[in-house]
């Protein structure tokens, strides 16, 4: 046991708070919640695009607080949704920033995207990329 309480647990938040800062600093912003934010919609809307077992195998490879944030309201009989385009991928971002709007979305998805290629394998992030198409992959 760790001093604060169950180790993995400790773990678990000390990673979810390295992603979210690493999102922040890449963003530029100094605001950890709109980062939180920012992680989790860009999160939502890959594994909303997916397929099941593509997201599952992705799911499988983030921190456990990451990968709660992750499955967060997840209805895979939805899923792969069927709009495709890059300006609906960036609309479904921007929704969770409604009163808030992002500025420039593209740079905001890339900074998630980079915070992904720092931490989960090259292989799973070029499976993750190939399912997309060829004009979302230009944010990816």
């Amino acid at each position: 046991m760790s001093a604060l309480g169950l180790r993995i647990i400790d773990e678990s938040v000390q990673a979810a708070n390295i992603w979210i800062n690493e999102v922040n600093e890449r963003t530029g912003w100094d605001h950890k919640q709109r980062a939180y934010r920012l992680l989790r919609q860009v999160l939502h809307v890959l594994r909303d695009h997916m397929s099941v077992e593509e997201a599952a195998q992705l799911g499988a490879q983030l921190p456990i607080m990451v990968r709660g944030i992750y499955y967060e309201g997840w209805n895979p009989s939805k899923c792969p949704v069927t709009e495709r385009s890059r300006e609906g991928f960036v609309a479904r971002v921007q929704a969770a920033f409604a009163t808030d709007p992002l500025g420039d979305a593209p740079e905001a998805i890339a900074a998630v995207m980079a915070v992904l290629d720092a931490h989960v394998s090259g292989g799973e992030m070029e499976n993750v990329r190939g399912t997309f198409t060829a004009e979302i992959r230009t944010l990816l």
